[in-house]
């Protein structure tokens, strides 16, 4: 496949690019050289070779779920611009 100025007139029309003179001639010599890189891959022996699917053999490593108090409920509330004691006071924005 070879790209032309038709070929790169339909993908701007489609990305809704403008390309225009030496920007267009620069984007078609970037996709001839891309698809050329890719010509070649085609020419590496894969038989034997499972396809991979996962990038590690490990299967959910989570860690333990332990309850910590990170902040407490005073530090919280020390820099709060309102609040009423021990909870944060918010403008009211939904009528009943």
């Amino acid at each position: 496949m070879e790209i032309n100025d038709e070929t790169i007139d339909r993908l701007s029309d489609l990305a809704k690019l403008d390309f225009e003179g030496e920007e267009k001639e620069a984007i078609k010599k970037d996709l001839n050289r891309i698809l050329t890189y890719f010509e070649k891959l085609n020419t590496v022996n894969t038989d034997g070779v499972e396809p991979l699917i996962f990038m590690s053999d490990n299967v959910n490593l989570l860690r333990e779920d332990e309850a910590h108090v990170s902040i407490t409920k005073a530090d919280a509330l020390k820099n709060a611009p309102s609040k009423d004691s021990d909870y944060f006071r918010v403008p009211k924005f939904m009528d009943k």
